[in-house]
């Protein structure tokens, strides 16, 4: 059962990594510096998805992890 939980976890880890990379963000030096005044836009469509998958992505991971050290704590 513990190596079953390691894979799924460590899917969830690949799976949040890549569903982070592929998030697209303004990469000008003044949103970089905090200056992107005005420049909020709603997120539609495969953006919106792909926020959402990271969100959830990143629950499962946490969960996974905090059920890994609870039940298979080393002695």
């Amino acid at each position: 059962m513990r190596s079953t939980l390691l894979i799924i976890q460590v899917v969830a880890a690949l799976l949040l990594m890549f569903a982070i990379l592929f998030q697209n963000r303004g990469t000008g030096t003044g949103v970089a510096l905090g200056n992107d005044f005005g420049s909020y836009y709603a997120k539609r469509g495969f953006e919106k998805t792909l926020h959402y998958a990271t969100i959830g992505l990143a629950a499962i991971f946490i969960v996974l992890a905090v059920v890994n050290t609870l039940l298979f704590q080393p002695s």
